[in-house]
């Protein structure tokens, strides 16, 4: 048999053993949890929410009146949005072996619970919540926020 045979076939088999949820070039988090009006806006159009969505950096999360939604990013940092809550993923960057490690996020208005993951832990420094009246800089930690009315600039 031929050398591109078993160059086709080792393709197809490292093909087949790659996990069904791979990570996306690029990926940021999933949505692991919704229950009502709750969108992605990306690239200015609205995108509604559905379990395991990918969300980029870029991404802006918007939840209704009625809505919530809970993300897990890909070093474990997770962030649960109450009803009527806006925030951007500004910034993602979890390349551990590269020594790339970044997380910001702008929180517009709503309420929002914040647990941090591996980033926060290998460079405290790296991770930013940023909010209209402060910013917060996560030191391996867990809180919750609330921004009443503010507006995006």
């Amino acid at each position: 048999m031929s050398m591109r045979y078993f160059v086709c076939v080792f393709c197809l088999i490292l093909l087949l053993s790659t996990p069904a949820m791979a990570v996306a070039e690029g990926e940021a988090a999933r949505v692991k949890t919704f229950k009502g009006t709750a969108f992605i806006v990306r690239q200015q159009q609205a995108i509604q929410v559905k379990q395991h969505d990918r969300i980029y950096p870029g991404d802006l999360l918007r939840t209704g009146p009625d809505g919530t939604m809970g993300v897990i990013f890909r070093d474990n940092t997770t962030l649960s949005l109450g009803p009527r809550s806006e925030i951007a993923v500004d910034e993602f960057l979890f390349a551990p072996s590269q020594g790339k490690l970044s997380i910001v996020t702008r929180m517009f208005r709503g309420t929002a619970a914040y647990l941090s993951g591996v980033i926060a832990k290998l460079s405290p420094a790296s991770v930013r919540f940023e909010t209209p009246a402060a910013t917060i800089g996560i030191r391996g930690t867990h809180f919750l926020v609330q921004v009443e009315g503010a507006d995006k600039k």
